[in-house]
């Protein structure tokens, strides 16, 4: 009997907080990855699914496990990854942290000032990270661009060692059905319009091999 793959999903934002009460953000819904974890699930994959912050139930006979920020995504996905044959990278992870969070509410207006500054520091690269080590094991990861999406997705494949990258653009942020561009290392290229996110995690698990 063959073994069931075990497959890794990351989903919705992460949160990098400011102080207590604020943080930086983005409007991701996790609405792709959840998707994608129940349809590993379906198929019968072991499915760990680590999601930022969203309100969302978990898929059936997936393993969750809720995260905050990104450095705190970073050690999940490692953790989960060691025993993988497969992640897919599907969250939204916030690019840039403050430097430091305050322990207290931050009240710079109360100085009267007009501006002000925050001063923010690089997040770890959680799709680059794993993927040094990943050997012949799957890494699909997304890229939601605007503009020259396309040139800017495929360097981003090269840059951070995946097999798969999925290009898609804002319209796709909480929206039920997407667009995307499916762009493989191999140079090969699907299209897949105006799809219900169900169905285009249906293709995705797809390039998984059997384990």
């Amino acid at each position: 009997m063959a073994r069931r793959r075990r497959v890794v999903v990351t989903a919705g934002p992460t949160r990098e907080h400011v102080d207590p009460v604020r943080f930086l953000s983005n409007e991701s819904s996790g609405r792709m990855g959840f998707a994608i974890a129940a349809a590993a699930a379906a198929r019968g994959d072991h499915v760990t699914l680590v999601a930022g912050p969203v309100a969302l139930p978990t898929p059936a006979g997936v393993r969750r496990v809720d995260v905050v920020s990104a450095r705190e995504m970073l050690t999940a996905v490692r953790d989960a990854f060691q025993e993988a044959d497969a992640l897919f990278m599907c969250a939204a992870v916030c690019d840039w942290r403050p430097r430091r969070r305050l322990a207290g509410k931050w009240r710079k207006k109360d100085d009267g000032a007009e501006t002000a500054r925050l001063e923010l520091v690089r997040n770890p690269d959680i799709v680059a990270t794993v993927a040094r080590k990943k050997g012949e094991r799957l890494v699909v990861a997304f890229a939601l661009e605007t503009g020259d999406g396309l040139r800017r997705a495929q360097a981003k494949m090269r840059r951070k060692g995946t097999d798969y990258i999925v290009l898609n653009d804002a319209s796709a942020l909480s929206a039920a059905r997407a667009s995307v561009t499916l762009l493989g290392r191999d140079g090969s290229v699907l299209r897949l319009r105006g799809r219900a996110k169900e169905e285009i995690a249906e293709v995705l698990v797809g390039l998984a091999p059997p384990a």
